[in-house]
C-alpha cells in the first residue's frame, strides 16, 4: 500500500465540490440536482466508476469546468468519487441538494481553498485500487478573531447577501 497526495488543479476563483457516491447514475442525477438547484450554475461533473468498464463518466453544461473534472477526477482515481467545479454558483448554492441526491454517500469538501486530496493506493492480485483518506482544504488558523475580525466577517456576509 502506498499513500498518494493529489493537487487538485483549478482557476483559483473556481469552487468545487468532492464527494463519494455509490452507482452509475450518480451522474445524472447530480446533474439534474445541480441544475434544479441553480439553473444559472455552469459546471462539469466527473464521477469514477468502481466496477464494471470503470471508466470516468462526464456530464455538464460548460466545458471549462467537465474538462476540469475530468482531469481531476483521472488523477485522483478512486472508485465511487465525483467531482463537480462549478462558476456564477457556490457549493451553497447547491450543497443541500447534492446531498440529497440517493446515492450520495459523503461530501470531502466543498471549497474554492488550494485542496489537496490524501489516497490509499492498494494492489491487490494485480489490479490497483484507491481510497480516499481524507482532504486538505486550504490552509491551518493563524490565530482567533478578534473584535475588528468579527466585524469583517459580519460585514461581509452581509454585504454579499448571505445575511440581512
Amino acid at each position: 500500500m502506498d499513500i498518494k497526495i493529489v493537487d487538485i488543479e483549478k482557476p483559483e476563483e473556481i469552487n468545487f465540490i468532492f464527494g463519494q457516491s455509490h452507482f452509475i447514475k450518480s451522474v445524472e442525477d447530480l446533474y439534474e440536482a445541480m441544475v434544479n438547484s441553480n439553473p444559472n450554475a455552469k459546471f462539469g461533473i466527473a464521477f469514477c466508476e468502481a466496477s464494471g468498464a470503470r471508466k470516468v463518466r462526464v456530464e455538464g453544461n460548460d466545458e471549462e469546468m467537465k474538462e476540469l473534472a475530468k482531469k481531476n477526477a483521472l488523477k485522483i482515481g478512486a472508485g465511487h468519487t465525483f467531482i463537480i467545479f462549478m462558476k456564477d454558483c457556490y457549493p451553497i448554492n447547491v450543497l443541500n441538494s447534492i446531498k440529497q441526491v440517493p446515492e450520495v454517500c459523503r461530501i470531502f469538501c466543498a471549497t474554492a481553498n488550494p485542496t489537496r486530496v490524501v489516497i490509499l493506493e492498494d494492489k491487490n492480485k494485480g489490479e490497483t485500487g484507491r481510497a480516499v483518506l481524507g482532504v486538505i482544504d486550504g490552509f491551518t488558523p493563524v490565530g482567533v478573531e478578534g473584535e475588528k475580525d468579527i466585524s469583517w466577517r459580519k460585514d461581509f456576509l452581509r454585504k454579499i447577501g448571505y445575511k440581512l
